[in-house]
């Protein structure tokens, strides 16, 4: 399947203009020839440039594949801000859909594995509910006026760091359906984000990446937090927790914290290393709440597979390519065991024929459980940590006391 796709949506970027060619290197006249000095020993020498090397390449083939297999990075190290890799609105419409479409159509899958679409639809109506209340922030939180600009007579919009031709509305939704998935392919520096509009795709990560998530990875965390959520109402009607038709018992809610405790904790605990060791504090190049935002950033990025980053942070160092390395082993072997054990378990239990105290799982309620259950799970791992780092620069940059 994703061959096929990737030649459909090569071929849509070929026709926008995205560089598709073995002929390496292209060299152009300058318009305007630059001049400029250059020591060489005790000498200063006058040159002047009057060609530039373009890099081409398989850019459009590159790009299908790394979008659609969710895997971020660029051809380009400008990424999806690259006028090669992204240089027209549609291409900035379809890259964002090639992110979603595989793990927006697993949900429909997963609905015709278990024989009732209705469960896919559910979960894919929690992922839309929560994909597009957080989309809406960050769009908001951007559109605001940086006060800091306002005084210099610059009202509107921030665009430092963003591509003035997306504006706003387009930058949010690449940077919302990147860190809603694990890929880390981006259109913009997240690092440039107004706070509040950077908490949007720090805060998508730290939820476990279970909007839509990667190709299979984001069911499979939106399925964790189905069976929190069928435990929680259990706990409320006093009635032993079904979903699908399975008992949920003590093991399998083991297996459950285990796997959604695993990343926060190295989240959490890799941050704390990195803002108390001088070798961690040497790589932030921002002092401050926005600092501490970069290495929370980074190491979110690291244990939730993502691969985007707040740039400022140096984190070419021997310090940061352990601690991130081993956040990201750690963040996919400690997650997926206990979900296999998960699996395996139900597997093993025989179906259970719903009761009228049931509690249906395909209708708005379970939605709203759903939805109710992921947002309190994330705020009670990282709300401590956002309010030292988006939340307190937001509240310093607007003059919040």
């Amino acid at each position: 399947m994703l061959l096929p796709l990737s030649v459909v949506f090569a071929l849509v970027f070929v026709w926008q203009g995205v560089p598709q060619t073995l002929a390496g290197t292209h060299t152009a006249q300058l318009l305007d020839p630059v001049t400029y000095t250059v020591q060489q020993g005790t000498q200063t020498v006058t040159q002047t440039a009057t060609t530039q090397a373009i890099p081409l390449g398989p850019v459009a083939s590159q790009e299908a594949i790394k979008l659609l297999g969710t895997n971020g990075g660029g051809f380009f190290n400008a990424n999806s801000a690259h006028p090669f890799e992204n240089p027209t609105a549609l291409t900035n419409f379809f890259e964002p859909l090639a992110i979603l479409l595989i793990p927006a159509a697993l949900v429909f899958l997963f609905g015709r594995w278990v024989g009732d679409w209705r469960q896919g639809a559910a979960l894919l109506g929690a992922m839309l509910v929560l994909f597009i209340g957080l989309y809406a922030v960050g769009v908001m939180a951007q559109s605001t006026p940086n006060p800091l600009l306002v005084r210099l007579g610059l009202h509107g919009p921030s665009l430092e760091g963003l591509e003035t031709r997306f504006g706003v509305v387009g930058t949010m939704l690449f940077a919302t359906v990147t860190t809603a998935t694990s890929c880390g392919a981006v259109n913009a520096m997240h690092d440039s984000l107004m706070p509040m509009a950077g908490f949007v795709p720090m805060f998508l990560m730290q939820l476990g990446e279970v909007v839509f998530g990667g190709v299979g990875s984001g069911l499979c965390g939106m399925l964790l937090f189905a069976v929190v959520a069928v435990f929680i109402a259990g706990l409320m009607v006093g009635r032993t927790p079904e979903y699908l038709g399975k008992k949920i018992g003590a093991y399998e809610m083991k297996m459950v914290a285990i796997a959604v405790i695993v990343v926060p904790a190295l989240v959490l605990g890799g941050t704390a290393l990195a803002v108390r060791l001088e070798p961690g504090l040497a790589g932030l190049l921002n002092p401050g709440a926005h600092g501490f935002s970069e290495a929370l950033y980074a190491l979110t990025s690291a244990a939730n597979n993502n691969g985007s980053a707040f740039a400022g942070l140096a984190a070419n160092t021997p310090f940061y390519n352990v601690l991130l390395a081993a956040a990201m082993w750690f963040g996919r072997f400690l997650v997926i065991v206990p979900v296999l054990a998960l699996a395996g378990s139900l597997a093993a239990k025989p179906r259970l024929t719903a009761s009228p105290g049931t509690l249906p799982t395909h209708g708005p309620l379970f939605v709203v459980l759903l939805v109710g259950t992921v947002l309190l799970v994330g705020a009670l791992n990282y709300v401590p940590a956002l309010a030292l780092g988006p939340v307190a620069e937001h509240l310093a940059l607007f003059g919040v006391r």
